[in-house]
């Protein structure tokens, strides 16, 4: 293992620090981007059938506001669900932009990895690939081995770059797929609620 990092030179354990980055990032993002701790399955019922029942109190509102990001964006509307459907919607789409900010925390740095690896690669091989010349012109091509040998060196970071910047851009889709799956549950939920909400109001209205 050494000897491949100091046959790549300088510009290897960039790309191992890259590759250590994009790991730890893929290992957070597993774990925070769980479904059931984002949006658990029956946060709405529980809320509906609390507000049913005797409302949410302050206190209660601030509770479920931190146990999760879909109670967060429940707990923004429901502050303003007096103060009419659009209010309370617009409420809701402020809520929204700040969970999906967090939802999408470190993403770009994980493109960025899969962007940059191959080209720190090419790089490394570019600068090998004028080293050896380097020695072509000084000793000539007698030994051809050492010749291929260099070549090979050359050619490790390239090899090593796309080795991290594969797994990196498919980790990345995916995530970013991920991401785009829960705002999209997230905003249906929410808007059950307000539409659950406002339609028993103007229901009452009429009685």
């Amino acid at each position: 293992m050494y000897q491949l990092l100091a046959a790549g030179g300088w510009v290897m354990p960039l790309i191992v620090t890259c590759s250590v980055i994009a790991l730890a990032i893929c290992i957070e993002r597993h774990f925070a981007l769980n479904t059931e701790k984002i949006a658990p399955t029956h946060l709405l019922a529980f809320v509906w059938q609390q507000l049913r029942r005797d409302g949410m109190s302050a206190q209660q509102l601030k509770s479920l506001r931190s146990e999760s990001l879909l109670g967060e964006i429940l707990a923004a509307g429901l502050v303003n669900q007096h103060q009419g459907r659009d209010v309370m919607r617009e409420s809701i789409r402020e809520a929204a932009s700040h969970v999906v900010y967090s939802l999408e925390r470190n993403l770009s740095a994980l493109g960025t990895i899969a962007a940059v690896t191959p080209l720190l690669g090419l790089l490394g091989t570019v600068l090998g690939m004028i080293s050896v010349f380097a020695d072509i012109t000084a000793h000539g091509t007698g030994n051809a081995n050492v010749l291929a040998g260099g070549i090979s060196e050359a050619l490790l970071t390239t090899a090593a770059g796309l080795a991290v910047a594969i797994p990196s851009l498919v980790m990345h889709r995916h995530y970013t797929a991920r991401v785009e799956s829960l705002v999209v549950s997230l905003e249906r939920e929410a808007i059950k609620l307000v539409d659950a909400l406002h339609s028993k109001q103007q229901t009452e209205q009429y009685l």
